[in-house]
């Protein structure tokens, strides 16, 4: 059933889009801009325009889909979850590799968004689920879940804002003199439709890295994200020639570095996925204003990787003394 409220007099004149953010506070501007668009928000009982001026005393009316959530497919799944921060309006969890964020083709469930309505069965009445942002299946990390339709509305507007600050460490391949930032667009492959690309014309995409460890044939990067394109740190960082290791789509064949220790090759060969990892994330809470702060520690076959990679760069550096010393 659809709400209805009266526009106040002090409104006329007014867009209908922005009269109707202030009429239902809980929703997004973009998410009441679609919801015109698309007939589910009407001004007296009529289809208009999101830029239709109003007048006092029409009557306003919503019938938001997502509201009908808890009757969708997605069914709920008792899926374990690493909560790292809770309270009544979000949760902030921290997402294994392999886990699919969505159901989609190919993976009709066992998804998070499965174990998301397991554990929180009120996500069933919140857009997306609660979902804010996503990471891809064998990306890990931390994820922001809104616990309420007016979480969902703000923070979604602070992502869009910018304001929600993401943080990642990523190992990528070649041993990188210095950071920098990667300002390069972003669009679909005119080709392969499953790949991103950097292209003229595509939406605007910033990354900001800097080196954290460097290895003889590795960097080990703090990655700061400006905007949240698809799949942007893996593209960015193969667009400079430093793709990330174990990337099965923008990275490089795999390569054991010569000379390389056993355990170095061993743990090369094995890592089958990206080596990204959200590993901080700030936000300012939607409700009480204070700011939030979580971190999640790298996952066991990720710091198993960084410990081959430091094990090899000390036997190399020991080799070097060997030879100096001759």
């Amino acid at each position: 059933m659809a709400d209805e409220i009266p526009i106040p007099d002090e409104y006329a004149g007014q867009r209908f889009d922005r009269v109707l953010a202030r009429l239902f506070p809980d929703y997004s501007r973009s998410q009441l801009k679609g919801w015109i668009e698309a007939g589910h928000a009407r001004l007296d009982g009529q289809a208009v325009r999101p830029r239709e001026p109003v007048h006092g005393g029409q009557l306003a009316s919503l019938d938001a889909p997502d509201r009908l959530d808890e009757h969708s497919s997605v069914s709920a799944q008792a899926i374990p979850l690493h909560i790292v921060y809770e309270d009544e309006d979000l949760v902030v969890l921290d997402k294994p590799p392999g886990l699919v964020v969505h159901p989609g083709a190919g993976n009709p469930d066992g998804t998070l968004e499965n174990a998301l309505l397991h554990r929180f069965p009120e996500l069933a009445a919140v857009p997306r689920h609660g979902l804010i942002h996503r990471l891809d299946k064998d990306t890990s990390g931390l994820l922001v879940i809104a616990r309420s339709s007016r979480a969902h509305a703000r923070l979604t507007e602070a992502m869009q804002a910018r304001e929600i600050v993401r943080r990642y460490q990523a190992l990528v391949i070649g041993s990188m003199p210095s950071g920098g930032t990667v300002d390069a667009p972003l669009a679909r492959h005119p080709v392969d439709r499953k790949r991103i690309a950097v292209r003229q014309g595509g939406r605007e995409a910033v990354t900001h890295y800097r080196v954290a460890e460097r290895f003889p044939f590795h960097t080990l990067l703090d990655v700061k994200l400006e905007t949240g394109r698809t799949h942007q740190i893996r593209v960015h960082m193969a667009h400079v020639r430093y793709p990330i290791v174990g990337d099965p789509v923008y990275g490089r064949r795999l390569s054991v570095p010569r000379g390389a220790t056993e355990t170095l090759a061993e743990s090369l060969r094995g890592f089958r996925r990206q080596a990204l990892h959200a590993a901080r994330l700030s936000l300012t809470h939607p409700v009480s204003g204070e700011t939030i702060e979580v971190a999640a520690e790298l996952p066991t076959d990720f710091q198993a990787l960084l410990r081959a990679l430091r094990e090899d760069a000390r036997a190399r550096e020991a080799e070097a003394r060997r030879r100096a010393d001759r």
